[in-house]
């Protein structure tokens, strides 16, 4: 049991329902890491949390385990290549913890895939990029003659 005098929900919005956001491309920083247990038991992985910190979708969260420390060997090598293109897109080919990947700008590239177990949609990371792809995919889509005609900034968010 837990003591809740003081709380009023009236002061407090309520969480927001957390559909998956759209499949593409987005800005994020890594806000914490945790090496976990699997549920086997027979190994472990390192969950990343990854905030998402421009466009509409600013402050969603999502999550991506690598399973680092597995009995199957093929597991252990995609999480190995997988933290190997975290770490280029971050310019920290060589970390010491975890931690040192932590509040730098990358781009995750996002999926949604149906769940077998629910058949629900739900997010999955699917790659890395240095943030300054953001900014060249952007940049490819829309001709900054359009841009600069139509009285938008062509400085990125993030770059301002």
């Amino acid at each position: 049991m837990a003591d809740l005098r003081g709380f009023d929900a009236n002061t407090v919005e309520p969480n927001a329902d957390f559909d998956p956001i759209p499949a593409g491309k987005y800005l994020a920083v890594i806000t914490e890491s945790e090496m976990k247990p699997n549920k086997a038991g027979t190994g472990s992985y390192l969950q990343f949390t990854f905030e998402v910190i421009d466009g509409e979708h600013k402050g969603r969260v999502l999550w991506a385990r690598l399973n680092l420390n597995h009995p199957n060997a093929t597991a252990v090598r995609i999480a190995q290549a997988e933290l190997s293109a975290l770490c280029r897109a971050l310019s920290v080919p060589t970390p010491n913890d975890s931690t040192d990947l932590h509040d730098l700008p990358l781009v995750i590239h996002v999926k949604c895939r149906k769940r077998t177990d629910t058949g629900e949609v739900q997010n999955e990371i699917k790659g890395f990029a240095p943030k300054a792809s953001l900014h060249e995919t952007a940049a490819a889509a829309k001709p900054v003659a359009a841009t600069v005609a139509a009285g938008k900034p062509t400085t990125p968010p993030w770059k301002r």
